[in-house]
């Protein structure tokens, strides 16, 4: 079993060109040490996130190798104190460890291998994450809030930060919809596979006679662009709305007029912002997603694709889903791009995505 995660992690090693990664990381760091470094703080900062990402990578990958190193000494040492010669406990104790820390050699190799299939424009980038109630009434609202809290468990478990823009609240229960932003390295290179409309089968907590329902929600994702692009964006071309918050922020938020939605009249691409106290500042963050919508936009070659980012979705119903999530006659959650099926639904709703993401990114 040794010898096979050797060969893998060999593999792995010159996948990610490790020996590359150590040369760039000492450049950076010459760099990061010069006394005037921080002057230009966007370019400081860039260079910054660039370095902390390949050194981390560099640390998983080095602890990987540690991992496997100490597999084989337990192995060893079990062996010499015959172990499986001893009581039926010891056995089973050594057996537990043996098995944890080949575990835990899996998911470290998994995460890098998912990181070695990033090799598009915008996977390092963070990401604006979007998730819209569909077919389906009370039921897919809640199914909307249910998502919402997935990947917020998702990207806690990846140590991602994140923000809530916008969201408007169900009138009985869960979201009519909501938009957040995500950052963290390869936001956006982990979630694209998450683009598409998910479906929900389960007994209705809403329904009195406790009927199975099936409800739908429509997940979009876009990159954050933080380089300066240069889009020629003219005022005429503006529609700016302001309205009461419905979002978080306290009193002053939902009693003036502090959310904005800017409407890009050409395109019809629209971003709002909402979660601020200052007009201006909502403004702003509200600026810089449409700037990011537009660039993906103006990038995007296909019609099919320009109709999707301007918002024309495939409908939130039956026969458009990407992923099943069952929870009644029986369990399991299945994505139907790739086969890949679990059966622990709940696993899956606190934020254990990885393993469809590494799928779907194999294809």
């Amino acid at each position: 079993m040794e010898d096979v995660w050797e060969k893998k992690i060999e593999s792995l090693s010159k996948v990610l060109n490790i020996s590359k990664l150590d040369k760039e990381i000492k450049k950076l760091e010459q760099k990061m040490a010069k006394p005037r470094f921080w002057d230009d703080q966007k370019k400081a900062a860039k260079i910054s996130k660039e370095a902390n990402f390949i050194k981390e990578t560099i640390e998983k990958f080095e602890s990987l190798r540690k991992d496997l190193k100490e597999l084989k000494e337990l192995k060893k040492l079990a062996k010499e104190e015959s172990a499986y010669a001893k009581a039926s406990a010891d056995k089973e104790n050594w057996d537990k460890e043996l098995i944890e820390k080949e575990k835990q050699i899996e998911k470290l190799y998994n995460q890098l291998e998912i990181q070695a299939l990033f090799s598009s424009k915008y996977d390092k980038e963070n990401t604006l994450l979007s998730i819209y109630a569909g077919a389906g009434g009370t039921d897919a609202q809640d199914w909307a809030e249910m998502l919402l809290r997935m990947y917020l468990r998702y990207a806690e478990k990846k140590g991602w930060k994140t923000q809530i823009i916008e969201i408007s609240a169900g009138q009985e229960a869960g979201i009519k919809y909501v938009t957040m932003e995500i950052q963290g390295p390869l936001a956006y290179g982990h979630l694209k596979a998450e683009k598409g409309v998910h479906r929900l089968v389960r007994i209705s907590p809403f329904d009195a006679e406790k009927m199975r329902h099936t409800s739908f929600a429509m997940v979009q994702v876009m990159p954050e662009i933080e380089e300066e692009v240069e889009l020629e964006i003219e005022e005429k071309d503006l529609r700016l709305d302001t309205f009461k918050s419905g979002g978080h922020g306290g009193q002053g938020v939902n009693t003036t007029d502090s959310a904005v939605r800017i409407t890009h009249i050409p395109t019809g691409i629209v971003a709002v912002c909402q979660n601020e106290r200052s007009q201006a500042q909502n403004k702003e963050t509200a600026m810089k997603i449409l700037k990011s919508k537009l660039q993906h936009f103006f990038e995007t070659e296909k019609e099919e694709e320009q109709k999707e980012i301007r918002g024309e979705f495939t409908e939130a119903a039956w026969g458009n889903q990407i992923r099943s999530y069952v929870q009644h006659p029986y369990h399991h959650v299945k994505d139907h791009r790739t086969g890949y099926t679990v059966e622990d639904v709940d696993e899956v709703l606190d934020g254990e995505l990885d393993e469809f993401i590494l799928e779907k990114l194999k294809k």
